[in-house]
């Protein structure tokens, strides 16, 4: 099976190295594709220095900051274009560890087309993390996953394997959501195209070197656009169940 991983970055100099040695340690015939918006840190440099030293790494240079979810379209159009069976999204600040990888592509076996590395199956950790944060993204699942009727603990992760299939049968240019919402849209959107979506569990850590990404917005911006989606919902439900004629 032919693996693209998909990397976004803006400004990870500090991590990419070491990001990108670890995959290829742990996917070694992978191709990874680093999406830059743009770093002013030279980290679109560093990921095309080190292309040249250990193969296997593409590197799609933005002029901007376009935001996670541009990025990720933007990769996983490059990967059906190129021809690749699935496509990974996972973080380059090493939140998501490389050597979990190998676990997520090979349960994409048997028909499923959407592997969510999970925080909150069996097994699943998140070290570290104060208690309203994990109130706050445990919660931001739970009700996510009533709403639009995912079936799924994690739909916030951002590490996972799309099979090609599935990403064929989803309008890419229409998915709107950044972050988060990102997250939880695409699994929606691959609930709705008849995708069969498992959890396999993950440990995420937080980012030791660098800035993190995450603001109050992406997380406001997801649970808005997660109530909008699930009155959506429910409107469409109304509307297709039968009437009852009185006679």
């Amino acid at each position: 099976m032919d693996v693209l991983v998909v990397l976004p970055t803006y400004n990870e100099s500090e991590n990419i190295d070491r990001v990108l040695r670890r995959i290829r340690d742990s996917l070694p015939t992978a191709t990874v594709l680093v999406v830059d918006d743009g770093s002013p840190d030279g980290t679109a440099e560093q990921a095309e220095s080190l292309a040249k030293e250990i193969g296997g790494i593409e590197v799609m240079r933005r002029n901007r900051k376009s935001g996670l979810g541009s990025a990720y379209r933007s990769g996983f159009r490059w990967g059906l274009d190129h021809g690749f069976d699935a496509c990974v999204e996972m973080d380059a600040d090493l939140s998501h560890e490389p050597e979990a990888l190998p676990g997520l592509v090979d349960a994409l076996a048997d028909g499923v087309e959407l592997v969510i590395g999970s925080r909150y199956v069996t097994g699943g950790a998140i070290p570290n993390w104060a208690w309203h944060r994990r109130l706050l993204s445990r919660g931001g699942n739970v009700y996510a996953s009533a709403l639009l009727g995912l079936g799924v603990a994690d739909s916030t992760s951002g590490f996972r394997v799309y099979a090609a299939s599935v990403l064929r049968r989803i309008d890419l240019d229409g998915i709107r959501a950044d972050g988060y919402g990102f997250q939880i849209e695409m699994t929606y959107q691959a609930k709705n195209a008849g995708a069969t979506v498992v959890e396999v569990p993950i440990r995420f850590v937080d980012r030791v070197d660098g800035e993190s990404k995450m603001s109050a917005f992406i997380v406001v911006e997801a649970l808005g656009l997660v109530t909008w989606w699930g009155a959506q919902r429910l409107v469409k439900g109304a509307k297709t169940q039968p009437r009852t004629v009185s006679t």
